[in-house]
This record gives C-alpha cells, sequence and structure tokens, in this order.
C-alpha cells in the first residue's frame, strides 16, 4: 500500500501513522509539514518529527500575554456582552464541567476551547480572537495535566460557569478575578490558594 519511492522519505512516525489510519502518505506530511507551521512540532532531520517542547520560560511568557489580552477583554465584557450571547455560552460550559467530571481531557479541550474563544468573539475582534487561539495552541495542555493530577481539574471546570454568572450580574471586579484566577491555573498558580 505504501510501496514506491516516496515511502521512503517518510520517516518511519509518518509511515505508521498513514497506515493507522488507513490514508496515503501525502495527508500525513502535509498534516506534519502544518503542525511544524504551527510550532507544535519541530522537524528533525532525517528522522521525521517530533512534539514540540515548551520551556518554562515560554510558556510564563504565553500566560503573560493572554492575561494581558483575555481578563481585561472578558471583564469589559460584563458591560457589553448581551444576555443571550452569553446564555448561549452556557451549554459549553456545562460540557467543559461534565467531561472534567468524566476525566475526558479530550472532550474537555475542545468544549474549552469553544467556550474561551466563543466568549472573546463577543468583544468584536477577530484578530483578538485568532492571537489567543494560538497562545492557547502554544501552551496546549500545560497547567491542565497539573489540574489532574492535584484533583483540581473539576473545581477549574467548574469557574467556568462562575464567570458566567458574573457576566450576567454585570460584575466587572468579580470577572477580573475569576479570569485571573482562572488562567493562573495554565501555571498551577492554584497551588498558592
Amino acid at each position: 500500500m505504501f510501496a514506491g519511492p516516496f515511502c521512503s522519505l517518510l520517516s518511519p512516525v509518518e509511515q505508521k501513522l498513514a497506515a493507522r489510519f488507513g490514508v496515503s502518505a501525502t495527508p500525513v506530511r502535509e498534516a506534519m509539514l502544518d503542525l511544524a507551521k504551527e510550532g507544535l512540532v519541530d522537524t528533525v532531520p532525517n528522522k521525521g518529527f517530533r512534539v514540540t517542547v515548551v520551556s518554562d520560560r515560554q510558556l510564563d511568557e504565553y500566560t503573560q500575554i493572554r492575561a494581558l489580552v483575555e481578563i481585561p477583554t472578558v471583564a469589559a465584557l460584563a458591560r457589553t456582552a448581551d444576555r443571550v450571547s452569553l446564555e448561549a455560552l452556557r451549554p459549553a460550559a456545562r460540557e467543559i464541567v461534565a467531561a472534567a467530571a468524566a476525566g475526558d481531557l479530550i472532550a474537555y479541550v475542545e468544549a474549552d476551547t469553544r467556550f474561551h474563544l466563543g466568549l472573546l468573539a463577543l468583544a468584536g475582534n477577530a484578530h483578538l480572537v485568532e492571537v489567543v487561539a494560538d497562545l492557547r495552541g502554544r501552551s496546549r495542555l500545560y497547567g491542565l495535566t497539573a489540574l489532574v493530577q492535584a484533583g483540581r481539574l473539576l473545581a477549574s471546570a467548574e469557574e467556568h460557569l462562575e464567570l458566567l454568572d458574573a457576566l450576567l450580574e454585570r460584575d466587572e471586579r468579580a470577572v477580573h478575578a475569576i479570569m485571573t484566577r482562572h488562567l493562573g491555573h495554565v501555571r498551577g498558580l492554584w497551588a498558592a490558594d
């Protein structure tokens, strides 16, 4: 199935992925190159690819940028977002809680991404949403695994509902505090609570 001259250009990992997913080598190679462009994998000459390691410093920098952008933006939504748009995010917030309770990290990340990017979209700045989506992608599951190990994932998940309630109450100060605490989970700042 994967014979021919092109097959020898693929790394063993790419060959295994192509076989595992029952696809030709081309989409696997293109997907890996897309991931490399996004900084999620590094190319390793004559070996293929490896997942990019994010240093503590990089993670601190990503988290700092997210805090500078997300906290004031979401806090301002307490004044500007309409109730219908905020309530429309409640199903995603509930999915986050359900996924945390079930220990389903994939569902958690998917619902969490929909919730946060949907919330930021209410500010009406598509570039801001794009920047935060990129930063979230770069920091991936860091912080999440620490929450799981510490048994704090469900508490973090429930903050989404708490955040929505504060937004609906138009309590900008509470929204700011919840977002600050919530983003702190990325770097394990919950440990200081």
